[in-house]
């Protein structure tokens, strides 16, 4: 089996890669697991001094870094350059953090003299996701190998150079063999990889049913997960929103990565006072982006990801139009090579449309209109995925009570969905559990152990 890499603008074949046998695979989880045994009593000063290499390595060459991305998967070259240096960001805060982060903790019990102290698991399966190529791989790879844990990456097959990059810029930050693996591996052998006795945890950013799978697999197996699956945020428009801003970030929000991202705004969700007025601008401003060549500065709609991906998609747009949604924009694919797919503007996409509680990835906006504040949250809330979202309003506190409301992850105000290295990222119902992120990405694969030192005197 070969993976290669199609670049989505024109549907070239770029470079092809030869997967893993079991006999590598089996090469690679022993090497993990030996060189997690010394890695686990690695200073931590040893460690930082490599992740710090890793974000000034990024830097360095960021533009290259970024060049493969778009190659890889179409993503707009402003964004993976902003990919790049967020993922420098990252390295760097789990770097600098990780001490504070993993010290020991007093537990405050009266004339009991006790603590948490936090060790590393050992050999962690992270299987990432094409969108985010670079990003995804770092926000699973930094935190636990700054914790002492090594990890084993099986990455999409669509983005093979991205994931060959990834692994010569950890080998060439100063990582011991073996603490970060790369595993171009069909999806086949994820299962004998999470059932294997040495590896400690699993953590899948990607589908719903792929989420479904691993998890099952890793229950079965008494294994640590974390998952982030898909979304379908809702982007709430009040009848007191500053129509201007909000139009803006609505259009940001539904095609940053050309609409292929869990946390991109879906679901327009506007009060009837200002939904004319909304719907109007969303569409003047949706058929003005600039369709094109993904490596040029000036384009602002990028292709999807693969041929399959806008196939895929079309066929989900055309059931949605089968039962009944309106569309006031796009709908189709354009004339002309790629995998590209015009902006869509859905209405009237009823309970009990297919894609009601579908996620749509790619420039396609769902407009649903409102009476009030109480039906937003209510419509909102009747979704399976629980991601994030966001509301807007011109009163921050009106805008803190609808959030506080509303069965997400995580809610923005005035802002589409976004992740920060310092804020934790992560959702509930079917777009998963467990947090990435922040300090409370560095704790989900660590063992809390408690120290009980006996009665105070």
């Amino acid at each position: 089996m070969t993976i290669a890499s199609i670049n989505p603008s024109n549907n070239e074949t770029l470079r092809e890669f030869d997967a893993l046998d079991k006999d590598e695979i089996e090469k690679i989880v022993s090497t993990a697991h030996d060189a997690f045994q010394h890695w686990r009593r690695t200073p931590l000063a040893d460690r930082k001094k490599c992740l710090l290499k890793f974000a000034d390595l990024l830097r360095a060459d960021a533009d290259e870094y970024a060049r493969t991305i778009t190659l890889d998967m179409g993503k707009r070259i402003s964004e993976s350059k902003y990919e790049i240096e967020y993922c420098a960001n990252i390295a760097d805060f789990y770097a600098n953090g990780a001490e504070g982060f993993l010290a020991d903790q007093s537990m405050d019990v009266e004339k009991i003299d006790a603590y948490l102290h936090y060790e590393p698991i050992g050999v962690l399966l992270g299987v990432m996701p094409w969108n985010f190529p670079f990003y995804q791989v770092v926000r699973f790879a930094a935190p636990n190998i700054m914790a002492g844990n090594t990890v084993m990456v099986k990455h999409a097959s669509n983005v093979p150079q991205c994931a060959a990059v990834i692994e010569e810029l950890f080998t060439e930050c100063g990582l011991p063999r073996g603490v970060y693996n790369n595993l171009f591996i069909p999806t086949d052998f994820v299962e004998s990889i999470i059932s294997d006795k040495r590896v400690q945890g699993v953590s899948l950013t990607g589908s719903e049913p792929a989420g479904a799978a691993v998890a099952s697999l890793a229950g079965k197996n008494l294994k640590r997960s974390v998952l982030e699956l898909g979304g379908n945020d809702p982007f709430i428009v009040l009848d007191d929103a500053d129509l201007d801003q909000t139009i803006e970030h609505a259009v940001k929000g539904r095609v940053v990565n050309a609409g292929q991202s869990c946390v991109a705004s879906k679901r327009f969700i506007v009060v009837k006072e200002v939904a004319e007025q909304f719907i109007a601008g969303l569409k003047k401003q949706m058929a003005a982006l600039k369709m094109g060549d993904p490596m040029d500065e000036e384009t602002t709609l990028a292709p999807l990801s693969s041929e399959k991906a806008a196939v895929d998609l079309m066929e989900q747009v055309q059931a949605s139009i089968n039962a009944g949604a309106a569309v006031l924009l796009g709908g189709d694919r354009p004339d002309r090579d790629g995998a590209f797919f015009n902006p869509t503007i859905l209405t009237d996409v009823t309970p009990d449309n297919p894609t009601f509680d579908q996620e749509l990835f790619g420039p396609v906006a769902t407009v649903y209109v409102v009476d009030d504040e109480a039906a937003a949250i209510k419509l909102a809330n009747n979704s399976s995925y629980g991601l994030g979202g966001s509301v807007f309003t011109s009163d921050i506190e009106r805008g803190r009570r609808v959030a506080e409301q509303v069965e997400t992850g995580m809610m923005f105000i005035n802002q589409p969905t976004k992740s920060q290295a310092e804020l934790p990222f992560g959702g509930i119902k079917n777009s998963g559990y467990g947090r990435e992120l922040s300090h409370l990405g560095i704790l989900e694969f660590v063992n809390k152990k408690l120290i009980h030192l006996g009665n105070r005197r």
